[in-house]
């Protein structure tokens, strides 16, 4: 009876395909390792890096040594926060024209453009393919004082709205905030129109079918099935639109004047010429802590997590 309760060997065929098993489990873990690597080394470390030297003291003569000194980031803080205040209007009102510029044209694309679909996605992100740093100095010549545009604006009194709204000065645009937001507005324009685009694509079309049987308008469709259904696209757009216009600088440099710099140029004065590396970490960190807590916020307001 003992011999017969005892369970028979396993056969010998089972060991190679446990081991077979077991290393198919481990085949996700593999593949992730050199992302978890890349972050590592090139996000992980830097952060750490630039942590301890937020909290540094002392100069470039004699050395910078960690002596956990907090006091740095209110300094910071106290003494620039207009320029924290104005990238996040300026960021905010770039985030929003985009939003109302690309919207219609996602829309069209993933509805209206048929045959010519492909050739419209091109001419979006066909920008790429030139400098970030060529772009904006593009900009220069189309809003150079006597141009085109100015002269336009000018003649339709737009610059008389913009100057008494303070964008303005009244008789030029280069150098003042209205340059600024359209250089951001043109610059992340695209990040806006590709996660729209993806989003509205994925409607399924019988579900405008079903609003017109149920005699729905046109406005009434877009405003209960349309609008409601691409919000993971609003939300991801407006989050690639919005974070990293919020830190830029370039736009802000080559646009604007001193009156309209950024917390970005101020990040970047202090880390290549006042050399004042403590002050710049403490910045980027307050700037991070702010977009953090915004992002964090409006992603739970906006009702939604599917933000692919």
């Amino acid at each position: 009876m003992t011999a017969l309760a005892e369970a028979p060997p396993a056969p010998s065929d089972e060991l190679p395909v446990r081991k077979a098993s077991a290393r198919k489990r481990l085949v996700p873990y593999w593949l992730l390792l050199p992302g978890i690597l890349w972050l590592i080394v090139f996000f992980a470390l830097p952060m750490v890096y630039q942590a301890s030297t937020s909290v540094q003291t002392g100069s470039l003569e004699k050395g910078f040594q960690v002596t956990w000194h907090f006091q740095t980031y209110w300094d910071a803080f106290k003494e620039y926060y207009p320029q924290f205040v104005r990238s996040l209007l300026y960021a905010g009102t770039a985030t929003l024209l985009c939003l109302l510029l690309g919207y219609p044209l996602a829309y069209l694309i993933a509805f209206k453009a048929g045959r010519w679909r492909n050739l419209v996605l091109v001419l979006v992100i066909a920008p790429f393919f030139t400098s970030f740093l060529i772009r904006t100095l593009a900009w220069k010549t189309i809003l150079a004082d006597g141009g085109p545009v100015v002269h336009a604006l000018s003649t339709l009194h737009v610059l008389d709205v913009t100057s008494w709204l303070g964008w303005t000065d009244g008789s030029r645009v280069l150098a003042t905030p209205m340059a600024v937001v359209c250089g951001l507005t043109y610059n992340f324009l695209p990040f806006m129109i590709l996660p729209l685009y993806t989003s509205l694509e994925r409607i399924d079309s019988r579900l405008h079918e079903a609003a017109g049987d149920l005699y729905a308008t046109p406005a009434t469709t877009f405003r209960k099935v349309t609008f409601p259904l691409s919000m993971p696209g609003v939300v991801s757009g407006t989050l690639l639109t919005f974070i990293p216009a919020s830190g830029d600088y370039v736009n802000a440099e080559l646009l604007g004047s001193t009156d309209q710099k950024m917390v970005g140029n101020v990040i970047q004065s202090q880390f290549l010429r006042v050399l004042d590396y403590p002050t710049a970490a403490a910045l980027s960190f307050i700037l991070m802590a702010i977009v953090l807590i915004m992002v964090t916020v409006y992603i739970r307001r906006s009702g939604t997590e599917d933000l692919v």
